[in-house]
């Protein structure tokens, strides 16, 4: 950064940093002791939809790397599109295989970067659930290197349980570097794996 770009208040944007991803089963510990929120097993990677035999290749590498993997049943990832055109490689797996999962969301993310998809990853997304049934995930934004909780209400319409929010964040200040700018905590209404 140079000082015509400190002049005019322009900054550096932040390095993806996707080792950050293996926070989250030290983080879903702390979830579970302070809002009783546990892991489903479920997470995904959002991008930007992109067409054409690159990334078809990239997905057909991503299948294979996590296909090799013995313990599980079903397919290793799958290409979901939302209602609002963006496209979400999806990951089952057991409640308890959140390690596994993680390491799921880190081999897409590594993957689509490598292959020159980096600029379309958008975030990436663990689903969490408590006893009363109650939906929430932790969000972690691809292009800030950082995490934020997402928690929707249940029910018709699309309003979130920001109480619940700001709990989660102040409970997992200590486990993940979390955004502090409330103005990108993205609603990601209908994702896959929440």
């Amino acid at each position: 950064m140079g000082l015509l770009d400190i002049l005019l208040g322009r900054t550096k944007p932040v390095a993806p940093d996707l080792d950050q991803l293996f926070a989250l089963p030290s983080a879903a510990v702390t979830l579970e002791a302070a809002a009783s929120f546990t892991p489903t097993g479920h997470g995904a990677v959002c991008f930007a939809t992109v067409e054409g035999a690159a990334f078809d290749q990239t997905h057909r590498e991503v299948r294979a790397l996590l296909d090799a993997d013995t313990d599980r049943t079903g397919p290793p990832v799958e290409l979901e599109r939302d209602a609002y055109g963006y496209s979400w490689l999806v990951s089952r797996r057991a409640p308890d295989e959140l390690p596994l999962l993680v390491n799921d969301l880190h081999a897409v993310n590594s993957s689509m970067e490598i292959n020159g998809f980096g600029p379309q990853l958008l975030c990436s997304l663990a689903g969490f659930r408590d006893d009363s049934g109650r939906s929430l995930a932790l969000v972690y934004l691809y292009k800030r290197g950082t995490f934020y909780p997402f928690a929707p209400l249940p029910g018709a319409g699309q309003r979130r349980d920001n109480a619940l929010e700001l709990q989660v964040r102040a409970a997992l200040a200590g486990d993940l570097r979390i955004e502090q700018d409330l103005g990108r905590w993205f609603p990601v209404w209908g994702a896959p794996g929440l």
